[in-house]
C-alpha cells in the first residue's frame, strides 16, 4: 500500500472495496481475509487485525456484510463474513467509480510523461 508522508491514503475506503471483492465469491474470516489482502497491496505493516475487524464491523453496520459464528473443527469458533445484496450493489458502484478515477489518472500520467519528454528534448 502506498503511503504519503507516512499516512495511508484513502486506505479504509480501498480496504472496504477489497473486502467486498474477496467476500463476493465466498465467505471469509478475519485472518484468512488478511492473508488475501496481500494481493491488493496490503501488508501486515499497513494493516493490523484491529483495523480489519473495525472495518468489517462498520461494513456490517452499513448492511454490506453479515457475520455469524462458525463452529467446526477442534479449534475455537470463528466469526465468518458474507457479502449481502446491498454489499454487491455497493461493490458495483465503487468499482465504477474506480474505473473513472483510473481513466483520469491515466490521462494525468500521460500528460506528465509527454511534458517530461518535451523538457528532456530541450536539454
Amino acid at each position: 500500500m502506498v503511503l504519503h508522508n507516512g499516512k495511508p491514503h484513502q486506505m479504509e475506503r480501498f480496504l472496504e472495496v477489497c473486502l467486498l471483492m474477496l467476500l463476493h465469491d465466498e465467505i471469509g474470516y478475519g485472518y484468512g481475509l488478511m492473508e488475501q489482502l496481500v494481493f491488493f497491496g496490503f501488508s501486515e505493516k499497513d494493516l493490523n487485525v484491529s483495523t480489519l475487524y473495525r472495518t468489517l464491523r462498520k461494513m456490517e453496520n452499513e448492511g454490506f456484510v453479515t457475520s455469524l459464528w462458525e463452529e467446526g473443527g477442534p479449534g475455537p469458533k470463528r466469526r465468518v463474513y458474507k457479502i449481502t445484496a446491498k454489499g454487491k450493489k455497493e461493490l458495483d458502484q465503487r468499482i465504477d467509480i474506480l474505473k473513472v478515477r483510473k481513466s483520469h489518472i491515466e490521462k494525468l500520467i500521460a500528460r506528465y510523461d509527454n511534458l517530461k519528454a518535451v523538457l528532456e528534448d530541450r536539454e
